[in-house]
């Protein structure tokens, strides 16, 4: 079914926005993929956050013209999904996974904060653990000295308590 204008022009605004507000784009071939994996896949994007859509590549071409993403214009051709998220590696993420158990979904590029992105970039983007768990690591790691620093402290309380006695 094609789009008339000014539905070409809506999908256009609706998906700029999209772009306006990224970290990071992940463009994927997704020929010969069966409905069912497709929606699977739409699934666990919605879950993670990331904005994802089939989209007619002049229309995606549009969107990103003039922004940061503007070099991903050259990898738009052939039957593409695109992945758009705030969260810098969320999209990555989420292609990368579905690829691994799935060989018709091809990542092809991305494009990170203005950096253009092969297959194997997208891959090291998806590698990259997430935000919560980097904050966690980190805040583990704030810890660590001040805790073993009370335990030492406890040690020496507890054997200054049994020469005491």
């Amino acid at each position: 079914m094609s789009l008339n204008l000014n539905d070409k022009k809506a999908v256009v605004a609706e998906v700029s926005a999209k772009v306006a507000t990224a970290q990071t784009i992940v463009v994927a071939e997704y020929r010969g993929i069966q409905v069912g994996h497709l929606t699977q896949l739409r699934a666990a994007a919605r879950a993670q956050g990331v904005y994802m859509r089939v989209l007619k590549n002049t229309l995606a071409r549009r969107a990103v013209e003039g922004t940061a993403f503007a070099s991903l214009a050259n990898e738009m051709t052939g039957p593409l999904i695109y992945a758009i998220s705030d969260d810098a590696v969320a999209a990555a993420k989420v292609v990368n996974d579905f690829a691994k158990g799935n060989d018709k979904l091809v990542v092809k590029a991305g494009n990170y904060a203005g950096k253009s992105l092969d297959k194997a970039g997208v891959v090291a983007l998806a590698s990259i653990p997430s935000r919560e768990v980097l904050l966690a690591q980190l805040l583990g790691m704030m810890q660590a000295p001040v805790s073993g620093f009370a335990r030492g402290l406890a040690a020496l309380a507890a054997k200054k308590e049994s020469e005491a006695a």
